[in-house]
């Protein structure tokens, strides 16, 4: 009766880690702004995350992360990682919107995402 107990108690334990799990935090202190008003630097983000350059270590992370946080709404997000969402998607959508809508296409290309989660992402 032990064993079971102690065996539903563990298995409790790793259900609920993996259940919060997030995505790594760290890369949360990135300027951004300093990204998003640097066409060098942008266009590098964007180079790394559509297979035409080379990753920064934080470029790796996301183009990693992306796909899924794409189709989950970024459940796995911090809640620094939804607010930059968020300007990510403020900036792009409506400032590099032909850099916005190739990067929909290679990771939306059905466009279930970007109309699902829309709202989620122009919210304050």
């Amino acid at each position: 009766m032990k064993c079971v107990l102690l065996s539903v108690c563990a298995l409790m334990c790793i259900y609920s880690v993996f259940c919060d799990e997030k995505y790594s935090s760290k890369f949360e202190n990135i300027d951004l702004d300093e990204i998003l008003h640097n066409d060098r630097l942008l266009n590098a983000y964007y180079k790394c995350l559509m297979d035409q350059g080379t990753c920064t270590p934080e470029g790796e992370e996301l183009k990693k992360v992306l796909p899924e946080a794409v189709q989950t709404g970024c459940e796995k997000c911090t809640d620094a990682q939804k607010r930059g969402a968020k300007k990510v998607y403020a900036f792009l959508s409506k400032e590099k919107k032909e850099m916005w809508e190739t990067l929909m296409n290679k990771y939306d290309p059905d466009r279930i995402y970007r109309e699902k989660y829309k709202d989620l992402l122009s919210s304050k």
